[in-house]
């Protein structure tokens, strides 16, 4: 059993973040105006699963009031950080930021109890995600699963049932639309071999005028190798020079959110390093998770004293790619998109990033494309990671509402920029028979240059 001090030692993180932001913590007049955005309270109205709540929990834990139990864990754990409340919080309390470090507090003391699931998730995100070779390995048996045929036939044939056959539903919806479908009579073979810092043509590499680095991710790499090349040839197209980066690694985001801080840090190291080396102005994402990550590579960052000035420079530098485009000036497709599609905001872009007219803006360049606005565009999905595997109830119950408005909106996809959000609208509407696919926004203007 762990001594008194030993336990202190365990706070220290958590202590001295709530110190660090004493006054912004202390403005909360416990106003309330969190709880009609935080999606767990709304769906079960317990006070202690709300962002106000679970901050006073981690308060009560610092402060010695509350020990670090199964309450304790619970009400933490089942939180999706969304971050919702960081946009409607006028005290501007880093909710995030308290999140990741109180489940780095459990994962301490999981660790210590030897709890299975907590030793599965800790050997994957440890172990194979920090190795890319290994990581490679694993995405592209995944991919082979997917695309081979005997996922979609385990799928509608219901070998399967409850989370396994929502796994299978999760993992065919990875699957870009336009890869699957001729339904808008595209050439979807590569357009341009950006792999090494190569660019499209002779001509459009004589208009460069802007050297990027684009991150490749792990699970966007991996599965959603489409949106990736997409992106590369969007920047091209947009007048910029692609580096190859080599070295880089997993942004860190996975690691980060389930309290495994200290790898999600070294991962930053590595990242800062590769980009920073090979001389970018701009680090472009086209994942809204890894985006919110690397933006906060400072804050992760900020009492190393090899890495502080660096990952200051390093997160500066980040930009989502709807957010890049719109600020440079989108150069307008030839071709045409004669889709209706409607937009579901990913929460790590529009509360984290507070990034929310730039995707609408990218859409709205597409000709062709019509567009109908999504009700409760602005809430979380449910997906979060690994929650909707981990909490499928209450990650289902959450996600019923959002694809009810996704019905009524009668659209032929849905555009979103992050893999999870996909994954997740993908997967329940597949489970819930709806017509409709998901795709990222920058596949669809990336479709609309190649028409052309």
């Amino acid at each position: 059993m762990a001594t008194a001090t030993e336990q202190l030692e365990k706070r220290a993180n958590l202590h001295s973040l709530l110190e660090d932001n004493s006054d912004k913590l202390l403005t909360c007049v416990h106003c309330g105006l969190c709880l009609p955005s935080c999606p767990t309270y709304r769906a079960l109205g317990n006070e202690n699963d709300s962002p106000r709540g679970r901050v006073y929990l981690m308060r009560g834990m610092v402060e010695g009031r509350i020990e670090l139990g199964e309450s304790f864990t619970n009400h933490i754990d089942l939180c999706l950080g969304c971050r919702a409340c960081e946009t409607a919080c006028p005290s501007g309390v880093p909710y995030g930021q308290l999140l990741e470090m109180a489940r780095a507090e459990i994962v301490d003391a999981q660790a210590e109890q030897n709890k299975p699931m907590a030793l599965l998730v800790g050997f994957v995100l440890r172990q194979i995600f920090t190795r890319p070779r290994l990581l490679a390995v694993s995405m592209k048996l995944a991919k082979w699963f997917r695309d081979c045929g005997f996922a979609e036939l385990a799928f509608d044939s219901h070998m399967l049932s409850g989370r396994l056959q929502f796994g299978l539903a999760v993992l065919l919806s990875s699957r870009s639309p336009l890869a699957k479908k001729s339904r808008l009579e595209f050439d979807t073979s590569p357009a341009v071999s950006l792999r090494g810092g190569q660019s499209a043509s002779s001509s459009e590499a004589a208009q460069t005028k802007i050297r990027v680095g684009v991150l490749r991710g792990c699970v966007m790499e991996g599965l959603f190798t489409e949106a990736n090349r997409a992106t590369e040839r969007v920047l091209v197209r947009n007048g910029c020079q692609i580096a190859g980066v080599k070295n880089q690694m997993c942004c860190g985001a996975l690691h980060a959110h389930a309290g495994y801080m200290e790898t999600a840090r070294e991962l930053a190291r590595k990242n800062i390093k590769a980009f920073l080396d090979d001389d970018c102005q701009y680090i472009i994402v086209n994942s809204a998770g890894c985006g919110a990550a690397m933006k906060e590579y400072r804050e992760w960052l900020e009492h190393d004293k090899e890495f502080a000035i660096q990952a200051n420079e390093f997160s500066a530098k980040v930009k989502d790619i709807s957010e890049f485009l719109a600020a440079q000036g989108i150069k307008k497709p030839d071709g045409q998109v004669n889709l209706l599609v409607t937009y579901d905001a990913p929460c790590h872009l529009m509360h984290a990033q507070r990034i929310v007219n730039p995707p609408l803006e990218l859409l709205q360049t597409i000709p062709g494309l019509q567009f109908r606005a999504l009700a409760g565009a602005e809430t979380c999905c449910g997906g979060a990671g690994i929650y909707n595997l981990q909490h499928p109830e209450l990650s289902a119950e959450i996600l019923s509402g959002k694809l009810e408005n996704i019905r009524k909106t009668g659209a032929d996809m849905v555009a979103t920029a992050n893999p999870g959000c996909i994954m997740q609208i993908g997967a329940g509407a597949k489970m819930a028979g709806l017509d409709v696919e998901v795709i990222h926004p920058i596949e669809l203007l990336d479709a609309a240059y190649k028409k052309g």
